[in-house]
């Protein structure tokens, strides 16, 4: 769910988050430094042009020299400095909105990589990816193009308003006196525009996860003719955003009519002033043209610096959802001395008396106290109803949660005592709901072990009972899998799987459900060479199909958290307790 402004710690709507896009900047120096260099020379020069006007005026009609030409090819020459350094400038501007973005995309990615999967429960992905597109595209166009325009108006203005004190300090002086009358409108209507802003980017980030939610779940959409329903749905978050939108335009439209309107009508009613001195003789009529030159230019630059104000604000409200997402920090990290996990491997995995809740549902224990030890080579099979805490034990065995109280321990080492990712590194995982990524079938094998040989692959593949239909591929192991591996059926993205994971070669086996789309023959094939596997590692496998659990050394049956029952197959089958109940109506059910 996007955040609501109101929300949000003050720090998050200030134009001060764009310190942050300057950090990132400041890494290039020369590239900023030709972007300053080219803007002040454009600037210049475009300055430059009213006061040829003027010579050419003055010394050229007004003189009776004849000698026009000259002038004019002064003013040629500002005028090829101008482009050429104008294009510079949009070169190095450019470079640099889109380096800052490529940074700042790399550097909010490896810190996302960094959480825990519980910030991911309390922050929707497609949130955080809207974050990192459109925000990013807001911050580029304000680095590569905001900035720039920003900058170069305020140069204009600064030095129209020189050459117009110069020119005429009377009149100057009567431009300069109605610039507080401008500025007032800008500050009071660009703080309401700031909140609209982040308002608007909020709803479009709402878009952006309505659409990944509803495609992902396209199937489902369909099959239950919920097409109307979504598109209606769709329709009013679109409206949403153009209502917004609506309002942020509306802010943005008055506060530029009411600077241009005070801006120019500042300087109609200097230059009628002008006027009237030209005719009284008092001044020249190059210096009147020039004068209203540089009047437009300046109006025109204080015209642009209100237009780019609220793009700046945009920008400033997409820098602060950027850095929340740079400057979280993980709740699962390494200690600042980590211990070494013991060598070689044992494989034994314990759990000392452990309580366990899920951030997003405090109010439930998914652990209650409770204590399990599990040998090195051992096979524990954990059956229960659903929601008795089987894949809660995955999921603290892996470091992705810590518990609340009590510990859990990876050959003898304390989890939190060690580097997560030594612990993960002897942890070999085959989920439930198989993740396949949308990459090819080789990259996807090699997330077991990223340096292994093709020998390797398809060995791992062969025990998986996967390399059958891998070579029926059309590019073999090179062939895409598509999103989500849409190329492949369930059973057969299980097997890819069950291939990584045998690929990796770790001490620690966790299998939950792992077999659970494979047909009868395949299942017989993979359970074979889980059967070779087990006789070394430690394994632990959740099942809901107590079929396959009937050959662990041990069986553990958990309800509300805590264990019930431990014991083989048969001894549990005949102890008239939740397991028998379990295997009676599973049975029973196969049997009708």
């Amino acid at each position: 769910m996007a955040i609501p402004t109101a929300d949000l710690p003050p720090k998050s709507r200030k134009i001060g988050n764009l310190k942050m896009i300057w950090r990132i900047a400041s890494n290039y120096p020369a590239q900023i430094a030709g972007a300053a260099l080219a803007l002040f020379v454009a600037a210049a020069a475009t300055l430059g042009v009213p006061y040829s006007f003027k010579l050419i005026i003055d010394r050229g009609f007004l003189s009776g020299s004849g000698d026009v030409s000259r002038w004019f090819e002064y003013l040629l020459m500002l005028v090829v400095v101008m482009a050429i350094a104008t294009a510079l400038r949009f070169y190095f501007v450019s470079w640099l909105g889109e380096r800052v973005v490529a940074d700042l995309r790399i550097a909010v990615q490896a810190n996302l990589l960094r959480l825990s999967p519980s910030y991911f429960e309390e922050n929707r992905p497609s949130e955080i990816a809207s974050r990192l597109t459109a925000d990013t595209t807001v911050i580029e166009q304000v680095v590569g193009t905001t900035t720039s325009v920003a900058l170069r108006n305020i140069v204009m203005s600064v030095g129209g308003i020189g050459v117009l004190l110069y020119l005429s300090p009377k009149l100057a002086g009567l431009m300069l006196f109605a610039i507080p009358a401008i500025l007032v409108p800008i500050i009071f209507l660009g703080r309401k525009v700031r909140t609209v802003s982040r308002s608007s980017q909020d709803r479009v980030a709402d878009v952006g996860a309505m659409v990944d939610e509803v495609l992902g779940a396209m199937k489902i959409v369909q099959a239950f003719g919920q097409e109307s329903r979504e598109s209606t749905r769709f329709i009013g978050a679109v409206e949403d955003v153009f209502g917004v939108a609506k309002r942020r335009i509306g802010l943005r439209a008055v506060m530029t009519a009411i600077v241009i309107f005070l801006m120019f009508a500042s300087i109609t009613a200097v230059i009628w002033q002008g006027a009237l001195d030209v005719q009284a003789g008092n001044m020249t009529g190059g210096t009147i043209a020039a004068f209203v030159l540089y009047g437009g230019l300046v109006a025109g630059s204080f015209g642009a610096l209100a237009e780019v104000y609220g793009d700046v604000l945009r920008g400033a409200g997409a820098a602060g959802r950027l850095g929340e997402l740079l400057n979280e920090e993980p709740g699962i990290a390494a200690p600042a001395n980590p211990i070494k996990m013991p060598e070689p491997p044992q494989g034994r995995v314990t759990f000392d008396h452990v309580t366990f809740r899920y951030p997003t549902r405090p109010e439930v224990s998914a652990l209650d106290d409770f204590s399990l030890d599990i040998a090195p080579g051992e096979t524990v099979a954990v059956v229960g109803p659903s929601g008795a805490g089987k894949t809660t034990l995955f999921q603290l065995i892996q470091r992705f949660y810590d518990p609340a109280s009590g510990s859990v321990s990876i050959d003898g080492v304390a989890l939190p005592a060690t580097d997560p990712a030594w612990a993960r590194a002897r942890i070999a995982m085959v989920p439930q709901e198989t993740i396949i990524f949308a990459a090819s079938a080789r990259d996807n094998l090699r997330y077991g072990r990223w340096d292994a040989t093709d020998d390797a692959l398809w060995a791992a593949a062969e025990n998986a009972n996967a390399a059958e239909f891998l070579k029926k591929l059309p590019e073999g192991l090179d062939t895409f899998m598509g999103e989500g591996g849409a190329r492949l059926s369930g059973g057969q993205r299980q097997r890819l799987a069950i291939a990584r994971a045998i690929l990796r070669d770790a001490p620690i086996l966790l299998l939950d459900e792992a077999t659970s789309a494979l047909d009868a023959e395949s299942e017989r094939l993979v359970q074979d060479a889980f059967d070779r596997l087990m006789h070394t590692r430690t394994t632990i496998v959740i099942a809901h199909r107590l079929a396959t659990v009937r050959a662990a050394d041990r069986i553990v049956v958990m309800d509300g958290g805590q264990i019930v029952e431990k014991g083989t197959h048969d001894q549990l089958a005949r102890s008239g307790g939740l397991y028998e109940r379990l295997a009676r109506l599973q049975f029973q059910g196969l049997a009708a």
